[in-house]
């Protein structure tokens, strides 16, 4: 994440060399090398990284409504009550949760 970090916060950072003691060295298109903040870094890694966490609850929350779409297909009967409550708790679910880590999946009637 500090590579994604230093870019998102460098616009002019063309490469990153890891200088094998756990810090980085950022060049720019010229190949001077550019000053990081780490302070900056640090804050930016843990934005991206909870923004990638987001992201994959998302992502199975999404295929988990997938599964039950054809609940609401036209050509079905319509749906159970249950089933549209299952399938609301799993859209309201990032209203409640930010990662796969701690979430409680609603249970599928």
């Amino acid at each position: 994440m500090r590579h994604a970090a230093i870019y998102a916060l460098h616009a002019n950072v063309v490469s990153i060399n890891d200088n094998g003691d756990g810090s980085e060295t950022a060049y720019n298109v010229d190949g001077a090398e550019v000053t990081i903040d780490e302070t900056a870094v640090a804050a930016k890694a843990t934005e991206l990284a909870a923004a990638d966490d987001l992201r994959r609850l998302r992502a199975k929350r999404d295929a988990l409504i997938a599964e039950t779409d054809y609940w609401a297909l036209s050509d079905t009967t319509d749906m159970t009550s249950d089933q549209t409550v299952y399938r609301q708790a799993l859209r309201d679910i990032t209203n409640s949760y930010q990662s796969l880590d701690d979430v409680v999946w609603p249970t599928k009637p």
